[in-house]
């Protein structure tokens, strides 16, 4: 496989993360101007994804769609774009010919860490929704079977966070709306 000549300059960052997710398959967002790449969910993670869009499915007015490969759009950078693992959102959005949702049709967004996620990246990219207005933003993490529940986001942060490990149901404020129960998301086994 062979990646083209890739040339980064400011206004063709979103060029760019496409021309490496067609080459690799990789999954890539721009964040403050950088290209963030992450594998595409396997395994347990899809468990995990498969299990929330299962869960909320169901129970969304229909108004409201959960997608996955959503990418919102994010302020202060023309170039900035994240693609949560499962979003919730404005149904109109199905029928666009856009790609990037506006940050204020998301209800939810939902990140499932990957096993080699670094704890700086996480809190980066939480702060980005936050800046963005994305109202609710879920983090589950295989890594260790926890999950953040991230509300109110206000000033660039979240002002409410709401914790819990696996077994410990997940309340979804809002036009969610639900109770999601947590005992049979799969938990990554020991790296080594």
């Amino acid at each position: 496989m062979s990646v083209p000549p890739l040339r980064p300059r400011p206004g063709n960052l979103r060029e760019i993360a496409g021309q490496i997710e067609e080459a690799t398959g990789l999954r890539v967002q721009v964040l403050g101007g950088k290209l963030v790449m992450s594998p595409t969910p396997r395994g347990k993670r899809t468990g995990v994804i498969y299990r929330l869009e299962q869960t909320i499915r169901p129970v969304l007015p229909a108004t409201l769609v959960a997608a996955e490969a959503v990418s919102i759009e994010m302020p202060d950078d023309s170039d900035d774009y994240v693609t949560p693992d499962l979003t919730v959102c404005s149904a109109e959005f199905l029928e666009s010919d856009d790609w990037l949702i506006d940050p204020r049709d998301v209800e939810l967004a939902v990140e499932v860490i990957s096993q080699s996620e670094k704890a700086r990246d996480i809190s980066q990219k939480n702060d980005w929704y936050a800046v963005a207005g994305v109202a609710v933003l879920l983090v589950v993490d295989p890594r260790h079977g926890t999950w953040a529940l991230h509300t109110r986001p206000e000033g660039g942060a979240y002002q409410e966070r709401a914790e819990g490990k696996y077994g410990e149901e997940i309340p979804l404020p809002g036009p969610v709306g639900l109770v999601v129960a947590t005992d049979s998301f799969p938990q990554y086994g020991a790296v080594g």
